[in-house]
């Protein structure tokens, strides 16, 4: 398979993969068939709730913090495009293996440049190394593909 080029103004620090395994959205995503159509190396490591379990836990998460909002207020607040119901993640992952939507594409990844801003909020506020600083925007920073443990 051809490997398509990322845009070049987004540099992710993680792959689908590794956020899988760090522990992301307290282990609530791909409960149903949804997780069927990506690598199935992409779960052998990853943190996920038990099948029919309907809340995040929090222990999943590499913080050990829930930072996320719901999907219902995702879906609120218009961020769901219908390609991607499950939001984000979702699209990044399709993204990560080559799927292009342009309009789409622009719009989630402004998005995540959007979410600098807490790493630099971490990075003024925290000394370096210590991950126990701010956890919860620690965690919403690995929801989106930043790797907080290194700032």
């Amino acid at each position: 398979m051809k490997k398509v080029p990322f845009d070049p103004e987004f540099r992710p620090q993680l792959t689908p993969k590794q956020m899988l395994a760090l522990g992301v959205f307290g282990g609530l995503y791909f409960q149903d068939d949804e997780g069927k159509e990506f690598p199935k190396d992409w779960f052998v490591r990853a943190k996920l709730i038990p099948k029919g379990t309907s809340k995040p836990d929090p222990k999943l998460n590499y913080f050990g913090v829930l930072a996320s909002q719901p999907l219902s207020v995702w879906k609120a607040k218009g961020w769901i495009h219908p390609a991607d119901p499950r939001g984000w993640f979702q699209w990044y992952c399709r993204y990560y293996l080559g799927r292009r939507i342009p309009d789409e594409d622009a719009r989630q990844i402004k998005r995540w440049k959007m979410m600098r801003r807490h790493a630099v909020q971490v990075a003024s506020n925290c000394r370096p190394g210590d991950v126990f600083c701010r956890p919860r925007q620690r965690q919403a920073l690995l929801h989106w593909a930043y790797d907080s443990r290194k700032i």
